[in-house]
């Protein structure tokens, strides 16, 4: 029996969209693309010192010994597959989800283990199509690599994996997420990667992030009145619009205690700040 080890590596996963579709309109000719497609991964991911693990269905696993070679090979295999759709009508195109991860992995002859490699097989399930999903652990190790746009989803729950994790979104330079694929994003992985956006999109996403940021560093009292203020200039919107403008009134009570809140704030603030001062000298 071979004796287990552990071993920090990489691992890349990758599997086609919409298989059961293609496989359902010509399931010879797709086996045979699968099969091409397969080769040109494998030739790629040797070409940056990886090696092929295993495969099931039409997904495949390879492990690298690094992590920056793992990322410029995933970026290459979706150009290299980008390319190769380009002459294919669209329900013949066979595109790719992939997904990467750093960790731990137990080591078994030529095969690997451990939930290091589940979240790599998770990454790439909520890929967008055409695209590359990293876990943090990853990122850190690629964030200053050159030619890279790198994009923060945020924290997102995988199937089958404990605790939500940080999950990046890898751009090759001079593409956008959809033109990778040809194809647009599918409802699943907009909904799993909220982040994927336009930069306007992500301008006010992050502008909404602060004030609720903020919202949960006010006290409860502040934060109810702040949200019964809200109430009152909802029900002068839907009632009366904008040209009428009335909620200010039924508001006093709770206004007064956020004016009082915030600029006794401040005012212990500047206190706070001119009794250093004075300390200091």
């Amino acid at each position: 029996m071979k004796r287990m080890k552990r071993r920090l590596t990489a691992v890349m996963c990758a599997d086609v969209a919409h298989y059961s579709t293609l496989m359902e309109a010509d399931d010879e000719g797709t086996l045979a693309q699968l099969k091409a497609c397969r080769e040109l991964m494998i030739e790629l991911v040797e070409s940056h010192d990886g090696r092929f693990i295993n495969s099931w269905g039409d997904a495949v696993i390879f492990e690298f010994t690094s992590i920056t070679e793992a990322v410029r090979c995933a970026v290459e295999i979706q150009k290299a597959i980008a390319a190769r759709n380009v002459d294919l009508p669209g329900d013949r195109r066979m595109d790719f989800r992939i997904g990467i991860n750093l960790g731990d992995m137990l080591i078994e002859g030529d095969d690997i283990y451990g939930e290091g490699v589940n979240v790599a097989a998770r990454l790439q399930e909520v890929a967008p199509i055409g695209g590359i999903l990293v876990s943090s652990t990853v990122h850190d190790q690629v964030r200053h690599l050159v030619g890279l746009a790198i994009l923060p989803v945020g924290p997102v729950k995988l199937r089958n994996i404990g605790e939500p994790i940080d999950v990046f979104a890898i751009r090759p330079p001079g593409s956008n997420l959809e033109a990778m694929s040809g194809a647009v994003l599918s409802d699943r992985a907009r909904l799993a990667l909220p982040s994927l956006q336009t930069e306007a999109e992500q301008a006010h996403q992050s502008l909404a992030e602060q004030a609720q940021a903020f919202l949960r560093r006010q006290p409860r009292r502040l934060r109810a009145c702040l949200m019964m203020v809200g109430f009152f200039f909802f029900l002068n919107l839907v009632t009366s619009g904008l040209s009428n403008l009335w909620f200010y009134w039924p508001s006093l009570p709770f206004l007064l205690p956020i004016l009082w809140t915030l600029l006794g704030g401040r005012s212990r603030k500047d206190r706070s700040a001119f009794q250093g001062g004075q300390a200091k000298r």
